[in-house]
């Protein structure tokens, strides 16, 4: 059996360094954080304290809450090398120098026990090279694991090891990687680059200077290079300005010393004067003043971009592009204008780039895939692109080019990549044979199961799955999974379909969120045409449905990821289990629409926080305290504060890995299945109109600091009003259909509000909340 890790080792407290080791203490793992001796300071170990300090202040947090810093050991390599000897897994991450690093392996290796496992973070030194002159003992446990920044939300993780290295050290850390880490691991070849960034750069690198030649702005190549390729709206600009345009050098230039001298990345490997001059004075992408883009704060914040061939900025502009009306990519490519071939040369010279790292920096199309999918966030990888636009394609236009053919698209002579055969997804391999996708051991995927079955039942905005063991699967399927009547109603008929053919029900979906809640185009249609009882049979319609949900006679567990605000936050509330993706962002968020919470939101977090020996004794307590984080619109940034704000409960499960989340939410679902009893009613014990007179007195504070708007104050007070329980007292308890009705009639009361109506479109129209 493979040995745990129970402690990880980090050394090099940078910013790759500090924020794995604050990943590793997110899955609640104890970790050790080193780094040299600060010469410049009495405290020996400032270096390594003082980047456990920065990432607390870091937004996004790199730490999933303050608690998990609790979990990192920091110290100095000459005075705390020992502590390594407690670690299974020990990552060195200092600085891109052969003797620096070996130097410090020869340290460690006196220092770690047997069988632990060496890695370097390294994404330029190839491991060969690292472990030269090396004992054959740190040679065996002596990998490369290269992580993508920031550490906490880049699910890749490329895997290189040497030819001496053991079997068991690979397994130990991949599974690690994979189970805590949260991470998809992708081996790659001794190669310069490894996939992700030797692909990822040489387009970039080819966008950039095809544009140069073609004489197009910044704004035309991001919005080309961009959404119609599946690759975020960032484009090629956005992104350089993202990770950082003093960063590209130094990889572009160990590109360059690495690679072969036939590679394809020598011929874009140009020198831009233009990046030069611009790093050199301070614009060196987000992190600086600017850098293709540029926010004016002197011109009234006025965003800018540069001109690519004079170097002075100017106001940016939506650009129009007569090839991207379609919205198709096949038309794209086609169209004659310079835009269409500007699009052409870079997907042509990209795919085929992709195509010859088959065999060559990784063993199959689905690695690579997988590498640009999670490492640059594309929606498909190369592979699949080439199966939309058809292989035949991609080879008539290379050879037009007078380009050699790789390998891969010979063997595959028009034949895809992927297939599906006998309900599994296929790859074709250099062998000329097709083979499963594999599955990392215990993943469940509704994607998967997709290619074998069809749903128990479905409509257009949801559908029901069998996933096995008596478990059904209920997913949404609308967009940003927001719910709305027909979703209700399939959720409705689930209930009465797992009493008569299932044991348990999950709630999930493979969406990038679980839901942004309510339908909020179809509540402002129903308003701006006085559909009032539309809106109000869909507040009772919900309601119903999650108190169905919650008093079922089988246990509901909820999976999940993402966004999960108002509405799928309040049906996460009512389920009796939840296990959470690590990333999973909850909140109530109504108020910033000019609502309240309609679905049973309110009445849940009352119930929660009224728990014995949450808050001290008598009524208020609970009342502020939800109060408090319903008012503001409070989103927990992650599963683990989701728990300390109660959304979560403390017993619900946690997963880190997004691919196992459905295993692990089914698994406990079955875990509740023998003896299941559904929870009892609950009435509480509410302050009535004094309750909801302190917290109006509190809201008209803020307002005459002008911390909250004229209707905030109107907002909140419906809110206070639901909460403190209406026209009640201490001496007679509330009861669900009472706190429900409340819910009901304010919510309603807020809906027929203009200024509700004015915000609603405010946010669907720029995504952002109205202040009014």
């Amino acid at each position: 059996m493979t040995q745990e890790i129970k402690k990880v080792g980090v050394v090099g407290a940078g910013v790759m360094g500090a924020g794995i080791a604050a990943q590793v203490a997110n899955a609640g793992v104890p970790v050790v954080l080193l780094d040299v001796v600060a010469r410049d300071s009495s405290n020996r170990s400032a270096i390594a304290e003082g980047a456990v300090a920065r990432l607390l202040k870091i937004d996004p947090a790199p730490f999933m809450s303050r608690a998990a810093a609790k979990l990192v050991t920091t110290g100095n390599v000459e005075d705390h090398l020992d502590l390594l000897g407690e670690c299974g897994w020990i990552v060195e991450a200092v600085v891109e120098r052969l003797d620096v690093k070996q130097a410090l392996y020869a340290k460690i290796e006196g220092a770690r026990k047997p069988g632990s496992v060496v890695s370097s973070n390294t994404s330029t030194i190839p491991l060969s090279a690292l472990v030269a002159g090396l004992p054959e003992s740190f040679a065996r446990d002596f990998l490369i694991t290269h992580f993508f920044n920031p550490p906490r939300y880049m699910r890749l993780l490329e895997i290189v090891r040497g030819p001496a290295t053991r079997a068991e050290a690979v397994e130990m850390v991949a599974r690690f990687a994979d189970v805590f880490l949260g991470k998809s691991v992708v081996y790659c070849k001794d190669r310069p680059g490894f996939v992700a960034n030797r692909l990822g750069v040489y387009w970039l690198q080819r966008a950039v200077t095809e544009a140069l030649d073609a004489g197009l702005e910044v704004e035309e190549v991001d919005a080309i290079v961009g959404r119609p390729m599946g690759i975020p709206k960032t484009g090629v600009f956005g992104l350089l300005d993202l990770v950082g345009l003093d960063l590209m050098p130094h990889v572009t230039a160990s590109l360059a010393a690495t690679l072969p001298k036939d590679d394809p990345f020598h011929a874009v490997d140009r020198p831009f004067p233009l990046v030069g001059r611009m790093i050199a004075e301070g614009y060196t992408g987000r992190k600086g003043k600017g850098g293709f883009y540029r926010i004016n704060r002197e011109a009234g914040k006025r965003k800018e971009a540069i001109d690519l061939v004079s170097g002075v900025y100017r106001s940016a502009r939506e650009p129009q592009i007569e090839a991207l009306e379609e919205r198709r990519l096949a038309s794209l490519l086609a169209h004659g204008s310079k835009h269409g071939r500007y699009a052409a040369r870079v997907l042509v010279a990209t795919l085929a780039y992709a195509a010859s790292l088959v065999g060559e920096a990784a063993d199959d199309v689905a690695s690579i895939d997988e590498a640009m999918r999670l490492g640059y966030n594309w929606k498909y990888g190369p592979f699949e692109l080439i199966d939309q636009l058809g292989g035949a394609w991609l080879r008539r236009a290379l050879e037009a080019d007078g380009a050699p053919i790789p390998r891969i698209l010979r063997v595959a002579d028009g034949r895809p990549f992927y297939r599906v055969e006998a309900g599994r997804r296929q790859e074709l391999g250099l062998d000329g044979l097709y083979h499963d996708v594999a599955r990392p051991e215990g993943a469940l995927l509704l994607a998967d199961l997709r290619l074998r079955a069809a749903p128990v039942m479905k409509n257009g905005s949801a559908a029901l799955w069998d996933i096995g063991d008596g478990v059904a699967c209920f997913e949404f399927t609308t967009k940003m999974n927001a719910i709305d009547p027909d979703a209700l109603d399939l959720l409705m008929r689930t209930v009465h379909r797992v009493v008569a053919d299932f044991r348990a029900l999950v709630i999930y979906n493979e969406g990038t969120n679980f839901s942004a809640g309510a339908n909020l185009g179809l509540a402002a249609f129903a308003a701006n045409i006085a559909a009032w009882s539309e809106i109000e049979n869909l507040v009772s319609l919900g309601q119903t449905v999650y108190r169905m949900l919650k008093y079922a006679p089988f246990p509901v567990v909820g999976a999940p990821s993402g966004l999960a605000l108002g509405g799928g936050c309040e049906i996460l509330l009512h389920c009796d289990a939840v296990q959470a993706h690590a990333e999973t962002y909850m909140g109530l968020v109504e108020v910033g629409v000019g609502l309240i919470p309609g679905w049973g939101g309110c009445k849940e977090m009352l119930r929660r926080w009224s728990a014995p020996g949450r808050l001290p004794k008598g009524p208020m307590p609970p009342v502020a305290k939800v109060f408090e984080t319903v008012s503001v619109t409070t989103v927990a940034k992650s599963a683990a504060e989701a728990k300390e704000l109660l959304f979560l409960r403390p017993t619900d499960g946690v997963t880190m890995n997004r691919y196992r989340l459905l295993a692990d939410a089914k698994a406990k679902a079955l875990s509740l299945v023998e003896g299941y009893k559904p929870p009892e009613p609950q009435s509480l014990s509410l302050p009535g109109p004094s309750g909801r007179f302190a917290l109006d007195l509190a809201v008209a504070g803020f307002a005459r600091l002008g911390k909250a708007t004229p209707y905030d104050v109107v907002v909140c007070g419906a809110l206070a009003d639901v909460l403190s329980g209406g026209e009640t007292d201490v001496t007679r308890p509330v009861d669900e259909d009472a706190l429900l009705r409340l819910e009901r009639e304010n919510f309603m009361k807020l809906a027929r509000d203009r200024r509700t109506l004015e915000r609603i479109g405010h946010m669907l129209s720029t995504g952002k909340p109205l202040r009014n």
